[in-house]
């Protein structure tokens, strides 16, 4: 059954920011609240928004609203339309000394431990105003939330595939082994895979960024029969301080493990594939100011942790 398209002229736009909010909350009265609208005023606009395109476009369910395949068709072009429109009125240039803007970012837990503190370091210093909300992307659903723009950014692993986003790779990161300072076993700079076997390992238990030795080279095996312990990071550094344990974690961790603990670490002679971050976003803010600036910001960080 064709479909007539109400001309742009005939259409108030307004009621796409409402389409927009519904789309994102699944709720007429949260979306009612994100814009200042009263219930009645929202549910008139959905009336007329359902009579202007002919589709129900939203159905009630106990879990909110549920949009029909109509409304999922428009959701994506209506936001770019909107975000496009948003954009044209933001003046070109940012001036991060006056902003007053909020970031989104999600950060897993290698970006959490090694980038935030930087980041949150260097906007404090030139962009006062400027408030970042880090959240877990253990706990999201990171690429939904990126849609919705309920996140402008997520700093994590760099395989996310779909042409709506963009990728940076921002570094890459070797695994070297930790362990308290005098450690009988450390009386080498380098630790052997054959030596590694030998030690009683601990595992993160809270991170993914554990070390792949079967990917690490021709020949290669993973060391060691399995972890002697598991405990999560915020347990670690007074674990391996604390007794003969070792843990296999990227170079930027433990550079930050050992500077508050009585800890070293050595590096592997034959070290397992690197781990690498990157910086996710979705592609309709390339050019966006504010966004650019932030990444480039961010970019620049990184690169100077990868250069010490």
């Amino acid at each position: 059954m064709s479909r007539t398209a109400p001309k742009l002229a005939a259409l108030d736009l307004n009621l796409l920011v409402v389409f927009d909010a519904i789309m994102r909350d699944r709720s007429v009265t949260r979306a009612g609240q994100r814009l200042g609208l009263s219930q009645p005023a929202m549910s008139h606009a959905l009336t007329r928004l359902r009579h202007t395109l002919k589709d129900e476009l939203f159905v009630r369910s106990p879990n909110g609203m549920v949009p029909t395949p109509r409304a999922e068709e428009l959701a994506t072009p209506v936001r770019i339309a909107l975000d496009g429109l948003q954009q044209s009125l933001e003046t070109v240039q940012f001036d991060p000394s006056r902003a007053t803007a909020t970031f989104r970012i999600a950060v897993d837990n290698y970006a959490a431990i090694v980038l935030v503190a930087p980041i949150a370091a260097q906007i404090a210093k030139i962009a006062p105003g400027v408030k970042l909300d880090f959240r877990p992307s253990g706990t999201l659903n990171v690429l939904e939330q990126l849609d919705r723009s309920e996140l402008h950014l997520a700093l994590g692993p760099s395989g996310v595939q779909g042409e709506r986003f963009s990728r940076k790779r921002l570094l890459q990161d070797q695994f070297v082994v930790v362990h308290r300072k005098g450690h009988p076993a450390a009386k080498a700079p380098e630790f052997s895979t054959e030596k590694l076997a030998t030690l009683a390992q601990l595992e993160i238990s809270s991170a993914q960024f554990g070390a792949d030795f079967v990917d690490a080279g021709p020949g290669r095996s993973r060391p060691g029969p399995g972890p002697a312990m598991r405990a999560p990071f915020l347990s670690a550094a007074q674990i391996l301080a604390t007794s003969d344990l070792v843990s296999v974690l990227p170079l930027n961790v433990a550079k930050n493990m050992t500077t508050s603990h009585h800890l070293v670490f050595r590096r592997l002679s034959r070290p397992p594939k690197p781990i690498e971050a990157a910086m996710i976003w979705l592609r309709r803010l390339d050019n966006q100011p504010a966004h650019a600036w932030l990444r480039d910001l961010i970019g620049r960080i990184t690169r100077d942790l990868q250069d010490k």
